[in-house]
């Protein structure tokens, strides 16, 4: 049935036993509730009301009209109720996103998350994808590189992540340390795979400082790059949080501000100022800055 306006029309007749009445309450002229009876009458093949001076008097069917409607209504509002509920309470699935060399940064505000509203579940999907936040793929999404301009998404800059370029101590040993920008024909890095979706600055800057054959291992995988440098294959770039972690890593050449990547915290508008998104969010915030067991978050110590 298509005609539910004229089920509410019957319903509000029904309820308050006059046309006046429920137009008054629909706030409808009374020739149109006439004719969403009528109609609704029409549809059904059954008289609905008797019709007599003093106003409408429902029917059988008139009244199982009302009965099945007032059903409706009350679990109508029940559904409102527990849906407003939800929304103001912190409880139900989290979805978060982001690549995976931000993992280590974002697991702590996870643990903090959970700690303090053990009724989400978080769902934390690590991946170079981009997630269509509008379908409901993810709820906050950290994304690093250029900004995301999305008509119905939150983007905010959140901070900039340091990246510096670095060999093991037994690479050096091996091929000798940098000297300079002229010595890089002379050793072996470390660099993305052309399958790889995250596209970095310091990317271009290899393309246009390191011989392509110098690069002697490729891998879309971030993780697989920073344990290739550590396992002494070559120079490669790390996030310089890692730094805590590998202390047998060697910085070989002073870090250069087109190395740094800024972070993008994304939410979908709608979702934007639900509580369990904003309760996320401020704990993240707070935790931008703060040391951890993987080093500093975001931002190198000041050397």
């Amino acid at each position: 049935m298509n005609n539910w306006e004229e089920v509410k029309t019957a319903y509000h007749v029904a309820r308050l036993g006059t046309v006046s009445a429920a137009a008054d309450a629909l706030g409808l002229h009374r020739t149109t509730i006439m004719r969403h009876i009528d109609s609704l009458e029409a549809e059904l093949g059954q008289k609905l009301f008797i019709r007599h001076t003093s106003g409408y008097t429902p029917t059988e069917a008139g009244e199982e009209i009302l009965r099945i409607v007032k059903i409706t209504d009350d679990q109508f509002k029940r559904l409102a109720t527990r849906i407003k509920k939800q929304a103001n309470s912190i409880e139900g699935e989290l979805i978060v996103t982001s690549i995976d060399i931000l993992s280590p940064l974002l697991l702590p505000t996870i643990l903090e998350f959970q700690q303090k509203n053990p009724q989400v579940t978080i769902r934390y999907v690590a991946t170079e994808s981009i997630l269509k936040l509008e379908y409901g793929e993810a709820h906050i999404a950290l994304r690093a590189g250029s900004k995301c301009e999305m008509i119905d998404n939150n983007v905010q800059l959140f901070d900039h992540l340091e990246f510096g370029l670095f060999a093991h101590k037994s690479y050096v040993e091996r091929k000798g340390m940098l000297q300079g920008m002229g010595d890089l024909k002379d050793h072996c890095f470390v660099g993305i795979g052309p399958d790889s979706r995250c596209r970095t600055q310091f990317e271009e800057w290899m393309k246009k400082n390191i011989p392509q054959d110098n690069i002697v291992l490729r891998t879309s995988n971030p993780f697989v790059g920073t344990y290739s440098i550590v396992a002494g294959i070559g120079i490669g770039f790390m996030p310089i949080y890692l730094l805590k972690q590998y202390p047998q890593l060697v910085e070989v050449l002073p870090r250069q501000k087109e190395w740094t990547v800024p972070l993008w915290l994304i939410t979908h508008t709608d979702m934007h100022h639900t509580e369990k998104v904003q309760a996320f969010l401020q704990i993240l915030e707070f935790a931008k800055n703060t040391p951890t067991d993987f080093g500093f978050r975001f931002k190198a110590k000041q050397r």
